[in-house]
């Protein structure tokens, strides 16, 4: 999206930040994965695009990845969720759940917001199925 405009949802806790165990992959070294999910109210923005990020700080670096985008309903509701992988050189901190959007959201109500790093007893099984 060009000229897009970010809003903070909202900061990520420490205690939930410091939960994921870091992964070693071949192509992106190591990662951190974390479920997210939010249902969002963007009035204004009926049937516009949008963007779920996640911003974070590595070291002196500042980071983002995309976790999901979509549609904004004709009722001005979305829910956006999915797997955010975060790589990591150093250490994640300062992160942050951000809504991009290609017109500025003068109001946004977050009326649910799921962050949880990703079951590390599920990332062993997948890793064993791989």
């Amino acid at each position: 999206m060009t000229n897009a405009h970010d809003k903070l949802i909202g900061p990520v806790p420490l205690r939930i930040v410091d939960a994921a165990r870091l992964l070693v992959t071949p192509y992106e070294g190591r990662v951190a994965e974390y479920n997210i999910a939010t249902w969002l109210q963007l009035p204004g923005l009926a049937n516009l695009p949008v963007s779920l990020l996640v911003s974070y700080r590595d070291g002196d670096r500042r980071r983002e990845v995309s976790v999901d985008h979509g549609k904004v309903s004709p009722h001005d509701k979305i829910l956006l969720s999915g797997v955010a992988r975060l790589p990591v050189k150093q250490k994640i901190e300062d992160m942050q759940i951000r809504l991009r959007s290609a017109v500025p959201a003068t109001t946004l109500v977050v009326e649910e917001l799921f962050i949880q790093a990703v079951d590390a007893t599920r990332q062993d099984r997948h890793q064993a199925l791989a």
